[in-house]
């Protein structure tokens, strides 16, 4: 029978959504129950303080979690950092076989690093060094060679689900074609390399269900080469990357006027999908949808599973691709079809990244080590762990998810595939008003594949995610019409 979310006439509901109560959310396992759990409609997003305002969806980290996040360690990030900046520029155009400087150096010294930490994870982790020769072109005036290094954690259970994360490890002086100057690179993007490697690190001795990848990409300055060669090998592979999330900027609490933020990182998140096709976009204009491509869910993924005191940080999540005038490498997983967003920090000082090493009436340039936030960069990685960890040990966002609309009626039927997780307990059905940017209600419907609610579909969003037997909840999947 159809279900009401509150047991309250349907035209009651939709006249006073705001009031609504949902359904309540009984937890299958207490270990991983939502923060939200009381089923209440959930806050709004942007309070600026961690844990605070969370969506009805939101998800208390787990004891496993916590252990893990606690050993994220922030004097390894600062050595990491100081340790790239070693090497005088990472300019893709730099030497490649000089041992102390140059792009090749750190890329042999991330390599090094990467492998010793694969020493620990008893033969689960493997490290490649992922090299093409990039003829000329934008940016590479001659034949130039990339080469990103990449660890992957085999899943135990589901080895064919992938979540990629990354940083680049290249660098750049005020004039992008400089290979020879001194360009340190300390937030632009040795912050970044050094959470993936400290992720690295930590997840190394663990057995995630599903696969993780931790990449240092290289020429993201010039052009994004080296994340489009990568993103287009997993094409190419038929991989299922599930998420990518890359880290660029994620250095520095400090804004250009002075003001801090260090407890804040913010998430970009596009809405009108990137790789659309013209029938995607027609079925989007027809039923909305502008804001629930799968990048805005894993954003709001993240949301509910890593702005909590777990991580110390608010994830300020921004509805658009990138900034003004910018791109990262997200962009080219985007526009392969997969989900991606990226981490920034919540404001930029853009005299201390893309500049010259200077002192100019008596202001000091240049991206070196001083300017960043060691504790900072530590809380970021915990932010990217939370969400690597929980998308890796949780359900697959569910597949095949369709609202029913062969006939006029005032409920709304879902339908969707069964996952084939051995550990699935069942599924959740969410909603929400047109208006509202986050997952405001959670009914927990059972291990069944069809549920009816009595709600239109025509007056409210829905969604559907997966329930492990820990308590673990996936990414929302947003349904689209099935006649």
């Amino acid at each position: 029978m159809p279900q009401h979310p509150a047991g309250a006439p349907r035209r009651t509901v939709l006249a006073a959504a705001t009031a609504v109560v949902g359904v309540p959310l009984v937890p299958l396992v207490a270990q991983a129950t939502p923060a939200a759990a009381t089923g209440h409609a959930g806050g709004t997003a942007g309070t600026g303080r961690p844990g605070q305002g969370l969506p009805a969806t939101a998800q208390a980290p787990s004891r496993e979690l916590r252990r893990l996040l606690a050993e994220v360690d922030r004097d390894r990030i600062e050595a990491t950092v100081r340790r790239l900046v070693s090497f005088g520029t990472r300019h893709t155009l730099s030497t490649q076989d000089d041992p102390e400087r140059g792009i090749g150096a750190a890329r042999d010294w991330i390599y090094a690093e990467m492998k010793r930490y694969a020493a620990a994870s008893g033969g689960r982790m493997t490290v490649q060094l992922q090299s093409y020769i990039q003829e000329p072109a934008s940016r590479i005036p001659v034949a130039t060679r990339i080469t990103n290094v990449v660890a992957t954690l085999r899943g135990s259970v589901d080895p064919d689900r992938v979540q990629v994360v990354s940083g680049h490890y290249d660098s750049r002086a005020t004039d992008v074609m400089d290979a020879t100057s001194d360009a340190p690179g300390a937030d632009d993007d040795a912050s970044g390399v050094a959470v993936i490697m400290e992720l690295a690190r930590v997840m190394a001795t663990r057995r995630p269900a599903s696969t993780l990848v931790f990449a240092a990409v290289a020429a993201e300055e010039q052009g994004l080469y080296g994340s489009g060669y990568l993103a287009e090998q997993f094409k190419v592979a038929g991989a299922n990357v599930q998420a990518m999330f890359t880290n660029d900027i994620v250095g520095s609490s400090r804004a250009d006027d002075g003001a801090r933020d260090p407890y804040t990182v913010r998430l970009f998140a596009e809405g009108v999908p990137t790789a659309e096709t013209p029938q995607q976009a027609d079925t989007r204009r027809s039923v909305g949808g502008e804001n629930d491509s799968p990048a805005r869910q894993l954003a709001r993924f993240v949301r509910d599973v890593a702005d909590n005191e777990a991580t110390g940080t608010h994830v300020r999540v921004v509805y658009r691709r990138d900034r003004y005038l910018r791109g990262g490498d997200q962009i080219p997983f985007l526009e392969r079809g997969y989900p991606a967003a990226r981490f920034t920090e919540p404001a930029e000082d853009f005299a201390h990244q893309h500049q010259d090493v200077r002192v100019e009436d008596g202001k000091r340039y240049g991206d070196l080590p001083e300017f960043c936030d060691f504790g900072y960069i530590a809380r970021v990685a915990r932010v990217n762990g939370a969400a690597l960890w929980t998308l890796a040990q949780a359900p697959a966002a569910p597949r095949g998810v369709n609202v029913l609309t062969s006939a006029l009626t005032n409920a709304t039927e879902l339908v969707w595939q069964r996952g084939t997780e051995p550990d699935l307990a069942g599924y959740e059905v969410v909603w929400r008003e047109t208006t509202e940017p986050e997952w405001t209600h959670v009914i927990e419907v059972g291990d069944v594949v069809r549920h009816t609610v009595d709600l239109s579909k025509d007056n409210v969003f829905f969604g559907v995610r997966a329930v492990n037997r820990s308590g673990l909840r996936g990414p929302v999947s947003f349904p689209l019409p099935r006649s």
